[in-house]
C-alpha cells in the first residue's frame, strides 16, 4: 500500500511539474517567473546580404536602434528568469500583454496566432542527452515581425539552431537573401528536424529491448519499457500540435510571410507529418514489446513447471515401488508377503526395475519432444 501511494505521488508531482494552471480569477497578461529559471541571456544577430553582425548584448533597449534598419535581424533570448527584463523586452518590441504571457508562462501547448503586425508561434524543442538516455524538451517561442524575429527559450544550455546560425555567419544557401519570414521557417524547421536524431536513439533501445525481452527478460526490462513508452507519449503530445499549428499557418496564411516561404513550410509540414508517422510506429512496437516481455516471462515460467513436473512424473513410480517396499509384512507368516524380499537378488533387482522405468520415461518424453526448450533464438 505504502510503495502505491509513493507511485501515486510521484505521478502527481511529474503532472504538476509538467503542466501550469492560472489560478482562478488571475487577471490576463499576468506572468510567473519560475524560482529555478535560469537568467535571460540575448544574442543579436543581425545580416543582410553584404554584412553580419553576432553579438551578446546586456540589455533589450539595444535591438531598438536594429528593429528600425532594413536588413532582417535575430534576437534570441535563453532564460526566463528575469521578470524586469521580460517586460522591458515586451515593451521593445511592442508584444501584447497575452503573448508575453505566453511566452513566459510555461508550458504552453504548441499554436500559432496572427496580431496583424506579429505572428506568434509557440513550438516544443527537443534534444537528446549526451550521456544518459532520454532527451532535453523545452518550449520555444517565434515571433515574427516585419524584419525581425524574436525567440524565447526556456534555459541557455541546449538547442538546435547552431546550424542556423553557422549557415548565416557563413552566408550558406539562400537564407541572407530572404527576409525574416524565411528565418522564421528556418528556425522552426531546425525544430522539427531536432526530434529525428532523438527517434534514432528510441530506435536503437527498441532493437537492444527486443532481443533482451525474448532472450534474458528481468524487471529492469519491464522499467526499461516503461520508460520509453512513457518519453514517446511525451514527444507525442508535443508533435501533435505542432502539425496543427503549422497546417493552420500554411492553410490560413499570413501578411509577414510570403509566397515563396509558404511552399518552404509545406516542406516543414512534411517532415512534422513524417517525425508523427516514426513516434506513432515506435509506441506501437513499445506496446508490443511489453506483451512479448509477458510471453517471455510466462514461456520461462512454463519451462521451470516443465522440468518439475517431468520431475515429478519420473519419481512418481519409483516413490510408488519404495513405498510398496517400505511396508512391514511379515513374510513368516505368509509366503505371499513380498516374498522378493527374501531373494538373494532382490534389491539389485528393485534398483533396475527402478532405473528402466526412469529411463522409459525420459525416452518417452524426449520422442515426444517435452525435453525441448520451447522458444529458439536464431543469431545472424
Amino acid at each position: 500500500m505504502a510503495r502505491k501511494l509513493h507511485r501515486l505521488l510521484k505521478i502527481v508531482k511529474k503532472a504538476n511539474e509538467d503542466e501550469f494552471y492560472h489560478e482562478p480569477g488571475t487577471v490576463p497578461g499576468t506572468i510567473f517567473i519560475d524560482a529555478d529559471a535560469p537568467p535571460p541571456i540575448i544574442f543579436l544577430i543581425d545580416y543582410n546580404q553584404t554584412n553580419f553582425i553576432r553579438e551578446q548584448i546586456a540589455t533589450p533597449e539595444e535591438c531598438i536602434s536594429y528593429l528600425d534598419s532594413e536588413s532582417t535581424s535575430w534576437v534570441d533570448v535563453q532564460g526566463l528568469g528575469s521578470q524586469d527584463i521580460l517586460q522591458r523586452l515586451g515593451k521593445v518590441f511592442e508584444l501584447h500583454p497575452l503573448v508575453l504571457e505566453d511566452i513566459v508562462n510555461v508550458p504552453e501547448r504548441p499554436k500559432t496566432e496572427d496580431y496583424e503586425d506579429q505572428l506568434l508561434f509557440i513550438s516544443r524543442m527537443v534534444v537528446p542527452k549526451e550521456i544518459a538516455c532520454g532527451f532535453y524538451s523545452e518550449q520555444v517561442s517565434l515571433i515574427l515581425g516585419k524584419n525581425y524575429l524574436l525567440t524565447v527559450q526556456e534555459e541557455p544550455e541546449h538547442d538546435c539552431f547552431e546550424a542556423v546560425r553557422s549557415r548565416i555567419e557563413k552566408n550558406k544557401g539562400i537564407i541572407r537573401k530572404q527576409g525574416a519570414d524565411y528565418l522564421a521557417y528556418a528556425v522552426l524547421d531546425a525544430i522539427i528536424d531536432g526530434y529525428f536524431p532523438v527517434l534514432e536513439l528510441y530506435g536503437e533501445r527498441i532493437e537492444e529491448l527486443e532481443e533482451e525481452v525474448i532472450v534474458k527478460p528481468t524487471p529492469q526490462t519491464l522499467q526499461n519499457i516503461y520508460q520509453i513508452r512513457r518519453e514517446l507519449l511525451q514527444l507525442r503530445r508535443a508533435i501533435w500540435p505542432q502539425r496543427d499549428a503549422i497546417n493552420s499557418l500554411i492553410r490560413d496564411g499570413s501578411e509577414l510571410i510570403g509566397e515563396e516561404v509558404q511552399i518552404y513550410l509545406r516542406d516543414c509540414y512534411d517532415h512534422t507529418v513524417q517525425v508523427m508517422d516514426m513516434v506513432e510506429t515506435y509506441r506501437e512496437l513499445a506496446s508490443g514489446l511489453m506483451d512479448v516481455y509477458l510471453s517471455a516471462v510466462s514461456n520461462k515460467m512454463n519451462e521451470i513447471m516443465k522440468v518439475l513436473t517431468i520431475v515429478s512424473t519420473i519419481f512418481i513410480p519409483l516413490t510408488f515401488i519404495a513405498g510398496i517396499y517400505g511396508m512391514n509384512f511379515n513374510t513368516e507368516k505368509s509366503p505371499y508377503n513380498m516374498p522378493e524380499l527374501n531373494w538373494y537378488w532382490g534389491y539389485p533387482l528393485c534398483l533396475v526395475v527402478m532405473a528402466a522405468i526412469a529411463l522409459a520415461l525420459l525416452f518417452f518424453f524426449w520422442q515426444r519432444g517435452w525435453l525441448q526448450n520451447s522458444v529458439t533464438i536464431k543469431r545472424n
